[in-house]
């Protein structure tokens, strides 16, 4: 039971950070990155779906994405729905393709979006840390109902310790690497 438990609290930490890591991906830099898009919802075919359903992103350069639209009779709602994502991004349809190009952010700009990363960070954090909450409450559980020793608890505690301190530095590594990214030009 306890090798189970630690499994599942695993799996779910790991969650916690591939959530984070998904929400820093939506934060712009100063340079172009695919991921940049991944939030942008677009309305086709009577229901929303996510523009990679609908069209394949490219980084041709590094202050510029393309978006080539599988179907062409989209490239407008497309565009629209890049507009309207709130990423502060103005594309512009050629045709076959949408070049979005990518801003230069102005120093308050890169400020927000640095204490936005941090919101998320800590967002994450606590998710890891309530997930390690739930395990030490299972492991004195079982100690309590008589299904593990005392010292079996504590070593399987420091286990999950162990686990937590792990996720939470990742989080921290990510985050400090998203911060320079956004400073840096």
């Amino acid at each position: 039971m306890p090798g189970k438990l630690i499994k599942d609290l695993k799996r779910r930490m790991e969650g916690a950070a591939n959530a984070f890591e998904s929400d820093l991906k939506g934060l712009r830099t100063g340079r172009a990155s695919a991921g940049l898009l991944d939030s942008v919802v677009v309305e086709v075919y009577g229901s929303k779906m996510p523009l990679s359903q609908v069209a394949t992103v490219s980084v041709p350069e590094a202050r510029l994405l393309s978006v080539q639209v599988w179907d062409q009779s989209n490239a407008k709602v497309v565009e629209k729905a890049i507009t309207n994502a709130g990423l502060g991004l103005n594309p512009s349809s050629d045709g076959g393709s949408i070049r979005v190009p990518i801003p230069d952010l102005s120093e308050e700009r890169r400020k927000e979006l640095a204490k936005i990363a941090s919101g998320y960070a800590e967002k994450a954090r606590v998710a890891i840390r309530n997930v390690r909450r739930d395990g030490m409450d299972n492991l004195k559980k079982l100690e309590k109902d008589g299904d593990m020793s005392q010292d079996e608890q504590h070593t399987k505690g420091d286990e999950v310790q162990k686990l937590t301190d792990s996720f939470v530095k990742m989080v921290d590594e990510a985050l400090s690497k998203k911060e320079k990214d956004i400073v840096e030009v």
